[in-house]
């Protein structure tokens, strides 16, 4: 008799779904939408599109938190608006800074049900000399399983609203101080780039994703050029060309292995989605070009995908695709199977690749030792014991 063989499943079935408040936030509506609000709560319809605008201005450009800021609306309409709707973003639980100048937010986001948990996601942000980048979460848990990612051990809870992910990159800004009246010498903002590789897989999350960048991204608002900001996707080809066409934002693809057999095994994804089809729709990008180029993010294991040999085939697979490779040192957590590659033979891998004619950065680890590293984030939605929490600030301390 044969033993059938337990197999992951490819994809998680949330296990809740969003319930407003019964005053519900502004955040993350279109122009549109907040007209349409107003419309519900009275306003004349020859009057919705200047205040939605008015609206869009205090949230976006100015940061506001109360409708009692808005101080070119009227005294009456502000209280309609906060009778009615609020500016709320998520509440920020816990703050910690790691030694790099890194920080790690644990967002709650508050649920209309009683009954219902509120639930938590985790938002990082990294500065560095040129840029501050901004790592943001578009589920609780995930939808996928990938083998050596923390992140892919949790259940899938449920899928962010486009108000909770713009309202992360709020957050950003109202703990370093950083909307329109900032005061600095040159003016510059700190939150520069915007990337989704926070919790989740955000191409299984579309709309409240497109629609939440689309205000990331607009001229009136936050303002982000769609050159700094990048979705990064294990591989869900149906949604890889609608990510060029109705968002435009920069692409990254989370690769990691380049035969399908491995890939199967570390992104199981790939059974659905296999390389041939992946890179296809690589190819089709809209958008891509040598001056933007598709990232392939590469997780260095030791011994399972660094050798020269799979250098060799990545140079291979991606001909003809504008890319450049981020290689990543890969981040341990407690109970996995993976380690990461020695760092000699990262070098090599990384200037056989380079000497091919792509640019192969070794993606810097930074925030290790708050555990806000690449692969490691884990919301409190499901707690870490405290032996798992000293294992891996071990771990991070010994690299």
């Amino acid at each position: 008799m044969t033993l059938a063989v337990a197999v992951a499943p490819l994809e998680k079935t949330p296990l809740e779904t969003y319930v407003p408040p019964a005053k519900p936030s502004l955040i993350g509506l279109s122009r549109a939408e907040l007209a349409e609000r107003l419309g519900a709560i009275g306003v004349a319809p020859a009057q919705r599109k200047m205040r939605a605008q008015q609206l869009w201005h205090w949230m976006y450009v100015r940061g506001a938190r109360d409708f009692a800021e808005m101080t070119n609306v009227s005294k009456e309409m502000r209280a309609t608006l906060a009778e009615h709707c609020t500016v709320d973003r998520p509440e920020v639980v816990a703050e910690q800074i790691s030694a790099d100048g890194t920080r790690k937010w644990l967002l709650r986001l508050p649920s209309g049900d009683d009954v219902q948990k509120a639930h938590e996601v985790e938002c990082v942000y990294i500065p560095e000399t040129d840029r501050g980048t901004l790592c943001v979460s578009s589920q609780v848990g995930c939808t996928l399983n990938c083998s050596f990612c923390h992140t892919g051990t949790q259940r899938l809870v449920r899928n962010l609203t486009a108000g909770e992910i713009v309202g992360q990159v709020m957050v950003a800004r109202d703990r370093l101080g950083d909307w329109i009246d900032r005061e600095t010498p040159n003016g510059n903002r700190l939150v520069t780039n915007v990337v989704m590789m926070g919790m989740g897989e955000p191409l299984y999350n579309f709309e409240a994703v497109r629609d939440a960048l689309l205000i990331v991204t607009d001229n009136e608002g936050i303002g982000i050029s769609r050159r700094r900001v990048t979705l990064s996707t294990s591989g869900v080809v149906p949604n890889i060309a609608r990510t060029g066409d109705e968002i435009g934002v920069m692409l990254a693809i989370s690769l990691h292995a380049v035969r399908d057999e491995l890939r199967d095994e570390l992104v199981p994804l790939n059974r659905k989605y296999p390389l041939k089809e992946l890179l296809q729709a690589c190819r089709d990008y809209p958008g891509a070009s040598n001056a933007r180029r598709i990232t392939f993010e590469y997780v260095m294991l030791k011994g399972v995908n660094d050798s020269l040999d799979d250098a060799r085939r990545l140079v291979q697979l991606l001909k003809g695709i504008p890319a450049k490779i981020n290689l990543i040192p890969f981040n341990p957590w407690p109970g996995s199977k993976y380690e990461c590659s020695d760092w000699d033979q990262i070098e090599k891998f990384s200037e056989y690749v380079f000497n091919a004619g792509y640019s192969s950065p070794v993606r810097t680890p930074r925030g290790r030792d708050i555990l806000a590293a690449c692969g490691q984030l884990k919301s409190e939605t499901e707690k870490l014991s405290v032996r798992e929490r000293d294992a891996l600030r071990a771990m991070a301390m010994t690299d």
